[in-house]
Order: structure tokens, then C-alpha cells, then sequence
């Protein structure tokens, strides 16, 4: 399974904002929110210049993608197949992007980072309907119910989730316990983090 493994506070300082790659509350994520007006590199302290509006819209792209934890490849690959459907392009990509396996396990608060969730999944502690799934970009439909093994529910950090009742789940998505159901699919509506699809659609579209 093709993945970034190098450093994800450069991928955050360089997009300007927290993109849900470390556990928040840690050590961690204290010293990269702490950096997160530096870009990463030696010019980094001179601050963010204007970009062109090719620069805004490659930008958009990149944070979304690394949000999502998707490489280029299978994020074009998304695209296209967003594209094919009638409608709001920009949007279904988001709809697309939000029914991976990997970000359901994370909006249901299984795990504090979508890292986390993926690597749960390939490592085989999430069950759809009942059955081992271990493809992150499993894309989930309506009604499908999403639970978790008995070791995945022994990582500490997502025994954290599962004790921690304060944790909220997304509108779309009813949990108990280490059981949810997708009780219908997500809209653009639901989606709060600052994503502006439409830039991504126009730099695809170039």
C-alpha cells in the first residue's frame, strides 16, 4: 500500500493549517501548531508570498490530498470518477473522498487521526457487515454497519476513543460502542474543515 511516510509537520506548515495528522492534545501536535506560520525550508521565516491563481488552485489541491492521507495517483483517479457523475464535480469528489473506509473509521471516532484509521484497516481490525475488509479506499454505502475487531479495540489509542464519551461522531454516521452505521451518505454540508473543491476542479480542468 503506496503512502507518505515522511515528516507530517512540513505537510501541515506548508499548507497552513492543522490537516488531522497528529493526535490532538500531544507533544506533537503542540509543536507543530506552535511552527505553523513557518513554511518548511530555509526561506521559510521570510512568510507565505502571493501566489498566482495556478498556485491557489495546485495549493488546494495538495492540502485536501494529504488531508485525506491519498496520494496523487489514486486522488486524480477519485477525480475522474467524480467527474463522470451529473452534477457538482467538486462536491462528489468530496462525497468520495468522506465514504473511504479509512475516513469513516475516523469520523466515527474509532481513531484520532485518519493515519491511524488506515493503518487499522490494512492491518485488518475493521469489519463491514460483518466481514474483514482491509482496503482503506473501500468506498462505504448507506445502511452498511462498521465495527471493530477485538485487538483493534485493544490500541491504546483507540481504547482512548472508545472510553472518551465527550467524542462526537459525523451527522451522517450512529455509533455504540465499537459499532457504527452509515445512516445515510455525507453531504458538502457535512464536511467542516476549510476546503474551497471548486479551485481543485479548475486545476484538473486546466
Amino acid at each position: 500500500m503506496a503512502r507518505y511516510t515522511g515528516p507530517k509537520n512540513r505537510l501541515a506548515r506548508r499548507e497552513g493549517m492543522d490537516l488531522g495528522m497528529k493526535t490532538p492534545g500531544s507533544k506533537a501536535h503542540a509543536s507543530m501548531l506552535k511552527r505553523m506560520g513557518v513554511i518548511p525550508g530555509q526561506h521559510g521565516v521570510r512568510g507565505r508570498r502571493k501566489i498566482s491563481d495556478y498556485g491557489a488552485q495546485l495549493r488546494e489541491k495538495q492540502k485536501v490530498k494529504r488531508m485525506y492521507g491519498v496520494l496523487e495517483r489514486q486522488f486524480r483517479k477519485t477525480f475522474m470518477a467524480a467527474k463522470k457523475w451529473k452534477g457538482n464535480t467538486g462536491e462528489k469528489l468530496l462525497e468520495f473522498l468522506e465514504r473511504r473506509l479509512d475516513n469513516v473509521i475516523y469520523r466515527m471516532s474509532f481513531s484520532p487521526t485518519r493515519g491511524l484509521a488506515r493503518q487499522m484497516v490494512s492491518h485488518g481490525h475493521v469489519l463491514v457487515d460483518g466481514k474483514r475488509v482491509n482496503i482503506p479506499s473501500f468506498r462505504i454505502e448507506k445502511d452498511m454497519v462498521i465495527s471493530l475487531g477485538a485487538k483493534g479495540m485493544e490500541i491504546p489509542a483507540v481504547k482512548k476513543m472508545l472510553d472518551d464519551k465527550s467524542v462526537q461522531t459525523a451527522l451522517w454516521i450512529e455509533r455504540k460502542g465499537p459499532v457504527g452505521k452509515v445512516i445515510r451518505i455525507p453531504e458538502r454540508s457535512d464536511i467542516l474543515e476549510d476546503i474551497n473543491e471548486q479551485l481543485i476542479v479548475e486545476h484538473y480542468s486546466r
